[in-house]
């Protein structure tokens, strides 16, 4: 008896992607019919799809189409206030549109990040809204590009074919630097993590380009990066202040760096803004009461929080006049406090 007729290989979706030169989730959106999809890409996956000879899993798309009114939320470190805040706001929007969010901390570990994007597609949550810690790391981009559902980045520079929202943190820095420079501050103070992500390369951006739109350099001297976000600065900003020459103006990181930094400056008995302006790089609840109340960029999270549940619910409920990655840019706004003065002996 002869044997019978191998079966026919299996072609995966990888290889469909693989062909047409695509990311898996850019694939994946094509064969699942997802709206959004430009009309380049959906030709090249159906040519490859022809190609190859590609037959979809039905049932699996047929479980893929039942909603499950859950959005997936990563972000580092909500202990930061700023993630905080927006959690709660971004919460309210799509509690408003019949959604729940579930939370994930990543707290900046890669292999966190690519279990919890895993865990997001698994548990088939409807869109996710992201902030990895880890944007150039090869397997955290490759668990971004992957994602079947639709995505948006929060303030990353990432290049995949979700859609982003960013902080303009360059032109807030650049500007609340220029007002201190016009204050006759020169040796002016930075505190912030490492230039790892977006918003820190930003700001630094930002710091640098404002001393040389005034033709001077930049102190890199008066440069302290810290660990992370929340990492302990008292001892470095103690050291900062405690040099010949020191700092005076200083812009520091609103989360509880800002609270080492002026329990630092309280320390060294310097007085604000007498002795020393100062600078939080984002607008606690603490900043207007105390005193003297403090000068903040600020991103208005309510802003952040609306544009970012516009384009998730865009994509997941089909809405028309959707279709290439949208980017939306939110301005970060220089408040003028009481803790900034001109810098002594400055006219």
């Amino acid at each position: 008896m002869a044997a019978p007729p191998p079966k026919p290989r299996s072609v995966s979706i990888r290889e469909v992607a693989a062909l047409a030169g695509v990311s898996l989730g850019s694939a994946s959106r094509v064969i699942n019919q997802v709206p959004g999809v430009s009309d380049n890409t959906r030709e090249r996956v159906m040519k490859a799809i022809t190609e190859l000879g590609y037959r979809p899993n039905h049932a699996a798309q047929a479980l893929r189409g039942r909603r499950s009114r859950t959005i997936g939320c990563m972000l580092t470190d909500v202990a930061n206030p700023l993630y905080a805040r927006l959690f709660r706001a971004v919460e309210s929007r799509f509690r408003e549109a019949g959604y729940v969010v579930l939370l994930a901390n990543s707290l900046n570990n890669p292999q966190w990040e690519i279990d919890i994007l895993e865990m997001f597609h698994s548990r088939g949550m409807d869109g996710v809204l992201i902030a990895p810690g880890n944007e150039r790391h090869a397997q955290v981009l490759a668990a971004v590009q992957a994602l079947e559902m639709p995505a948006v980045i929060l303030d990353r520079d990432i290049a995949c074919e979700h859609d982003r929202v960013q902080f303009e943190h360059a032109q807030g820095m650049q500007h609340a630097v220029s007002y201190l420079l016009g204050l006759g501050h020169r040796d002016i103070g930075l505190v912030i993590a490492p230039a790892h992500n977006r918003p820190m390369r930003r700001r630094l951006e930002g710091f640098q380009a404002a001393f040389r739109a005034a033709g001077l350099p930049a102190p890199k001297d008066f440069i302290v990066h810290l660990p992370g976000a929340m990492s302990p600065a008292f001892d470095a900003v103690s050291e900062l202040l405690q040099r010949p020459r020191r700092p005076t103006a200083l812009l520091t990181m609103g989360t509880s760096v800002l609270n080492d930094t002026l329990n630092a400056i309280h320390r060294q008995r310097l007085r604000i803004p007498q002795d020393i302006s100062l600078v939080s790089i984002g607008d606690p609840d603490f900043a207007r009461s105390y005193t003297p109340p403090l000068s903040a960029l600020r991103v208005d999270l309510d802003t952040v929080a609306s544009q970012s549940a516009r384009l998730l619910l865009d994509r997941i409920e089909g809405r028309q006049g959707v279709a290439e990655p949208r980017r939306v840019k939110v301005d970060v706004e220089f408040i003028v406090r009481q803790s900034c003065a001109p810098a002594s002996g400055a006219a």
